[in-house]
């Protein structure tokens, strides 16, 4: 039985690792490494510490699916929406730039919800705070070593992490790279923003009628939303949360500030937006050093093998676009080298 490491726990790592097991069954034995405390990377929903029953969505708000993946994406969709991990959105949007064939779904239980579906399914061995320091050629394996803790060797390896942090990694990988794939993965560019969530009390209720709000006349503030509006589930008993998103240009200027100097001045930006907002009993800010993919590596098709054998791989967003079903596509891509390497009959002799 190979064994398998996906290193993130995000959308791409989630769908590859379903994919492989449905695939190759119990031919393989997967391991899921994340550096963070939880599944869901950019995909990840959040509670403040002291209030369980709230929750927010930091990262992603939605899922908006073309014509053309609704179609070839079909699977996977229904798949979700027969599951009741997502649901159209029906709540009220002001000033969303909207395409008349575009559908798009909401998370009732939180954008990870998506993330832990995939997860789920895949039973993989999921292990959290394992953050990867190096990956070292070891004969026919792959020694992987972690910030803390003793390595493991496995025999496939496959990278879905930020490609600034797979080019951070000790060992072998930056050997392997050549020219060309060096040259690809450093004109990767990402864009960065802060989000904050703030929880309030059961008792409120917002005046205003918006679930989902695009701010276009402020340079610090381009997304407010009402998470459970969003969701379009109940708050009653637990009190609604509210979420900021800054703009591009605001979080590129800040980006190396620690968010809890940045924390005060999106607050502030907000009650000027909105100055009958209540007073919230917990506030959360988080900073994404890479939040979208604005320039992705070209020519790739959804992953870029480093060795085929072993293999090492690396995939993502940053191999196709930066969307579920650009994830879905890096991830679908990657399922095809992982069965050709792991299965006798796929191996080149």
């Amino acid at each position: 039985m190979s064994r398998v490491l996906i290193v993130g726990a995000g959308l791409t790592g989630s769908v590859c690792a379903c994919l492989l097991r449905r695939e190759l069954q119990n031919k393989v034995h997967i391991v899921v490494w994340d550096k963070a405390r939880g599944s869901g990377g950019r995909m990840s929903t959040t509670r403040p510490p002291d209030h369980l029953s709230h929750s927010a969505d930091l990262g992603a708000q939605y899922i908006t699916a073309t014509s053309a993946y609704a179609q070839s994406h079909q699977s996977f969709y229904s798949e979700l929406l027969s599951s009741g991990v997502l649901q159209p959105l029906l709540a009220q949007v002001e000033g969303m730039k909207h395409k008349d064939d575009d559908r798009n779904y909401v998370t009732p239980l939180g954008m990870c919800s998506v993330v832990k579906h995939f997860l789920s399914e895949s039973g993989a061995d999921l292990f959290f705070e394992h953050h990867v320091t190096g990956v070292y050629r070891c004969g026919a394996s792959w020694e992987v070593e972690r910030k803390e803790g003793a390595s493991e060797t496995f025999d496939a390896v496959v990278l879905t992490m930020p490609v600034p942090q797979i080019l951070q990694l000790q060992g072998d990988v930056g050997q392997l790279l050549s020219v060309q794939q060096r040259r690809q993965l450093d004109g990767v560019v990402y864009s960065s923003r802060f989000a904050v969530a703030l929880f309030f009390p059961p008792d409120v209720v917002f005046s205003f009628p918006w679930a989902v709000r695009y701010v276009t006349n402020n340079s610090c503030i381009c997304y407010i939303a009402v998470d459970d509006r969003k969701r379009n589930t109940d708050a009653s008993g637990r009190g609604p949360s509210l979420v900021v998103h800054t703009s591009v240009p605001f979080g590129l200027e800040h980006l190396e500030r620690d968010k809890e100097d940045v924390q005060p001045i999106i607050l502030l930006e907000l009650s000027k937006l909105l100055p009958d907002l209540p007073q919230p009993i917990s506030i959360k800010c988080q900073k994404w050093r890479y939040s979208q993919v604005l320039t992705s590596v070209p020519d790739c098709p959804g992953h870029m093998i480093i060795l085929d054998q072993p293999l090492l791989i690396c995939g993502g967003d940053a191999f196709s676009h930066s969307n579920f079903d650009g994830c879905v596509e890096s991830a679908l891509s990657m399922l095809s080298v992982l069965k050709a390497s792991l299965t006798p009959t796929g191996r080149a002799n």
